[in-house]
């Protein structure tokens, strides 16, 4: 299975957006149209990359837009950049989300004892490549870290592309503390303070910032994906999130719409920004 990206517009602009295709040329959406699995059976996940590593422009699924692109936050009508927090620089892994997945702010985690925060799952890739914006890539779950952000869970998965010459010796998050040592640490380090030179107070975490295994990342995935089965389903209030697909089937969702469809979505959304930065 395979993907492709559209870009329209130009990037650290409010126009761009980047809109994805599967292998047909259908455009798809990224948060509900990717399988969240690319291997069920050795549970390997699909990630989409968001952020490429040592990059600073927020980028990210734009879940309340049509078909959900890529694009960059914005803050008061400003696009927003993460700072440089010593001595780190932008996003220190990969960063993307995993499809299908989604952090349902009505349901309080028993764990963490806050509600989510109504985006699909996270991922630090921590492979040796850098990606690109838009890649799709397969990963192996190593274990999770609960941050706790304004209040709200966010998890955030640890992972490697299996095509990572380092994939075979990384199985678990021991392994990491043993093969990069310091690499948990300055990944605390960064998501407790990356919000810091934006005047806002350091994010705290559940287990008091211990990384749980596999096993317990693996099933916060799945538990995800159930609330993301229940969104997309109508089971669920969408919390203002758009659940517009072209592969999800109509019987499973009724926001399910065709390729001219799509396609009439996207170029409207486009001709919509254009006319923003015009301005």
């Amino acid at each position: 299975m395979s993907f492709t990206v559209e870009e329209r517009g130009n990037p650290n602009t409010l126009s761009y957006r980047l809109f994805f295709k599967n292998a047909d040329g259908k455009y798809v959406s990224p948060f509900h149209d990717i399988p969240m699995y690319a291997d069920e059976s050795q549970n390997i996940f699909h990630v989409v990359v968001e952020v490429p590593r040592w990059t600073n422009a927020k980028m990210e699924i734009a879940t309340k837009d049509p078909l959900n692109p890529i694009k960059q936050d914005v803050k008061k009508g400003n696009l927003r950049y993460v700072a440089n927090v010593f001595p780190h620089k932008g996003y220190i892994w990969n960063y993307g989300a995993i499809p299908q997945t989604w952090e349902d702010p009505g349901h309080k985690d028993e764990d963490t004892d806050c509600c989510g925060d109504n985006d699909p799952i996270d991922v630090c890739e921590i492979g040796t490549k850098v990606c690109s914006r838009g890649d799709v890539i397969k990963v192996k779950v190593l274990g999770v870290l609960a941050m706790i952000d304004e209040g709200e869970t966010d998890w955030k998965v640890i992972a490697i592309n299996v095509e990572d010459p380092e994939a075979k010796d990384l199985n678990n998050i021991g392994d990491i503390q043993r093969l990069k040592p310091g690499y948990l640490e300055a990944t605390v380090d960064w998501f407790r303070r990356y919000k810091v030179p934006d005047g806002k107070p350091e994010n705290q975490f559940a287990f008091n910032g211990e990384f749980k295994d596999k096993e317990f990342a693996i099933e916060t995935i799945k538990s995800t994906h159930g609330f993301w089965k229940a969104l997309i389903s109508q089971k669920t209030n969408s919390g203002g999130l758009n659940c517009k697909n072209t592969c999800v089937s109509a019987g499973d969702s009724p926001f399910c719409c065709s390729t001219d469809e799509a396609k009439a979505v996207i170029e409207g959304v486009s001709t919509v920004c254009f006319s923003m930065a015009s301005f």
